[in-house]
């Protein structure tokens, strides 16, 4: 499934416009992807083709002191380490549970859109990337099979990359020539 820019930034727009989003993309220079999410995180790269993504922490007082803001600084090695594989369909899925806040796929009842529509968008976005991407998340959620994630589970955590929110969840995507971050913060 290809693409093209117009509805890649609608569905981004409308599965993440009512969370706090940092849904960016940047190129892939790096054999270590995470370094690419470095730059990603401090917002030092453009999207490579120059698509609009949502960066709702980059209008915060905050963001001046910090580029990375709400991203915590940190070494390779230590994001690394808060980040494990996981399937396309646990992918998707999760792109549906970062529409809110508390990373849950309950969240879709707040749409007007069937979760098949819903599922679409998500489908749509991780299009951009091709079927040869990989997906990483710090979200720990551990369906019964290695790589997968199980929503139906009330019990789950995360591993923060950032220092301000009580809640930070996100999904990395990972092609030859690009990465995506879709992250939302949250406070309770």
């Amino acid at each position: 499934m290809s693409v093209d820019q117009t509805s890649w930034e609608a569905a981004v727009r409308h599965l993440f416009e009512d969370a706090y989003p940092y849904d960016a993309t940047g190129p892939r220079r790096h054999e270590d992807w995470v370094l690419d999410v470095i730059a990603l995180m401090a917002r030092a790269v453009p999207d490579p083709r120059g698509w609009n993504g949502l960066d709702d922490a980059a209008q915060s007082p905050e963001h001046d002191g910090s580029p990375t803001f709400p991203f915590a600084v940190h070494p390779p090695e230590y994001i690394a380490q808060r980040l494990h594989e996981i399937d396309r369909a646990s992918a998707e899925n999760l792109l549906l549970a970062l529409t809110d806040d508390r990373c849950t796929l309950s969240n879709l009842k707040r749409f007007t859109e069937s979760e098949e529509e819903l599922r679409a968008m998500a489908r749509t976005v991780l299009a951009r990337y091709g079927d040869e991407a990989t997906y990483h998340t710090n979200v720990d959620r551990p369906g019964t099979v290695p790589g997968t994630l199980d929503f139906t589970t009330s019990h789950w955590g995360y591993a923060p990359l950032s220092d301000v929110y009580s809640e930070d969840c996100g999904l990395i995507v990972v092609s030859d020539t690009e990465v995506g971050m879709f992250w939302n913060f949250s406070d309770y």
